[in-house]
């Protein structure tokens, strides 16, 4: 469950010295082997705080810790659900699934061939034949869900894995920056003198026109409003710092086709965003965005970027994704990974984005892809990695992106196909209606041109009477 010192040195050693990473039990002989690691005996905490001296510093602990509350908050949830299944067990998971899927794909395979009995008209059987096959993969679905939840663990410890090592990179980050020019003073002044030398920097893109600035790693904790004025920049990289916001004036920033505003504090993105129209490459990944601004689909916003191609929003809090997300159809990769328990659905729009190529939705709560997904048709990788994917079929998903767009496809098509079925049925529906109508009105015609006639007879000079017993008995049955 916790890094290892020799690998993950510095996330080591915090977790060690913050109470929240503390275990709360009095370690046991067998728990020592165990969970040493988590609190080093003096000899490695020294030897590392020899080798980095600016550990000591209480002001930076508390910015790692504050860094690494992704690493507690996988290891709390890894410390309820269990351990990491063995090799061996995951194997076996992974044979079992293997055989139900086979046994599965017989069952169904022998629902399709079975012939249809002459007194079901087509759409009764495929509506019986849909009917067996979803009972047959509900009971498929239940004798998994003990071997699915197996591989699910492991893969949750792989992630988990991921998290440190991209958790001991960020300390690794802050360190340096410590250690290059923060004497452990005022932390407001450091700020202060960031900010001067962004000011420089700023005076000069704009004098000399530049194109490109890297400001990634700076602590900075807010941008100018002068940034919107260097309207020739086209790469702009301000990631890695302490921003929790984006001026509105960045719209000035008309020929920007990179921005990276990763690994920062954003909770949300500002709505001007969406008028950078040349746009290519949009990196938010490692925020705390709960949703991509609703103005990204309306008005003059990301909905009229056509010219983006990639957009990273992993790591952060999304809930979901704006409606309108599928008018970027030109986006080629997208990464939505490890929004965890937020993230639960894409919208039926997602289908619009026909020119996708590469897509990640792992770590999150995925149940179904929307049914439009067949329409990928550039889609070539797709990674849905723990997730509890109930649509397509767990056998689906497993053989590869390909055999997902065709199960995807089909159902559409299917769904396409009762949609027309049911509207051919109303229209014919009304169609009887309106011959009945017809004839009705046929019927009354004919019986006004009948009665006209005979009144007609009735008074011509031949007639013996202005009206007869027999004309009234002709006139009540008609």
């Amino acid at each position: 469950m916790d890094p290892n010192p020799g690998t993950f040195p510095i996330l080591s050693y915090v977790m060690s010295r913050l109470p929240s990473f503390t275990p709360k039990h009095t370690a046991t002989p067998s728990d020592s082997d165990q969970f040493d690691i988590e609190q080093p005996r003096a000899p490695p905490t020294s030897e590392i705080v020899g080798q980095m001296p600016h550990l000591a510093d209480p002001e930076l602990l508390a910015s790692m810790g504050r860094a690494i509350t992704d690493v507690w908050q996988a290891r709390s949830v890894l410390n309820l659900i269990g351990e990491r299944p063995t090799h061996e067990e995951v194997d076996l998971a992974r044979a079992k699934l293997a055989d139900m899927e086979a046994q599965l794909s017989r069952q169904l395979e022998e629902i399709v061939l079975q012939a249809r009995p002459p007194e079901i008209d087509i759409h009764g059987w495929r509506a019986h034949q849909a009917e067996k096959e979803k009972q047959c993969r509900e009971e498929a679905e239940k004798e998994k869900r003990i071997w699915k939840s197996v591989i699910q663990l492991d893969e949750m410890h792989e992630g988990y894995e991921k998290l440190l090592k991209d958790a001991e990179k960020r300390l690794e980050r802050m360190y340096e920056s410590k250690e290059g020019g923060d004497d452990g003073g005022d932390r407001d002044g450091a700020g202060d003198e960031v900010n001067e030398e962004v000011v420089g920097i700023l005076q000069e893109a704009y004098g000399k026109g530049m194109e490109r600035i890297n400001l990634s790693g700076r602590r900075l904790k807010l941008l100018p409003e002068a940034f919107g004025r260097i309207h020739g920049l086209v790469v702009l990289d301000i990631s890695n710092n302490e921003l929790s916001a984006i001026p509105d004036s960045i719209a000035g920033l008309q020929n920007l086709e990179e921005l990276n505003l990763s690994s920062n504090l954003l909770e949300s993105l500002p709505d001007s965003i969406g008028l950078l129209q040349k746009l290519k490459l949009l990196n938010v990944s490692g925020n705390k965005l709960t949703a991509l601004p609703d103005s990204i689909c309306q008005c003059r916003s990301l909905v009229e970027l056509d010219s983006l191609r990639y957009l990273d929003a992993h790591f952060n809090e999304l809930h979901g994704l704006p409606i309108a997300i599928g008018r970027l159809t030109n986006l080629e990769v997208l990464n939505l990974s490890s929004n965890f328990t937020d993230l639960k659905e894409l919208p039926e729009t997602f289908g619009d984005l026909t020119n996708l190529r590469e897509l990640d939705l792992s770590n999150n709560q995925i149940h179904a892809l929307p049914d439009t997904f067949g329409r990928l048709e550039n889609l070539t990788k797709l990674n849905l990695e723990q997730n509890p994917v109930e649509l397509p079929p767990m056998e689906i998903v497993n053989q590869g992106v390909q055999a997902i767009k065709t199960f995807m496809a089909k159902r559409w098509f299917d769904i396409l196909l009762e949609e027309e079925r049911k509207s051919s049925q109303e229209m014919q529906e009304q169609g009887e209606g309106g011959w009945l109508t017809r004839s009705t009105s046929w019927l009354k015609n004919v019986s006004g041109n009948v009665i006209g006639y005979l009144g007609t007879a009735v008074g011509s000079p031949m007639s013996p009477s202005p009206r007869s017993p027999r004309d009234a008995y002709l006139d009540q049955q008609l």
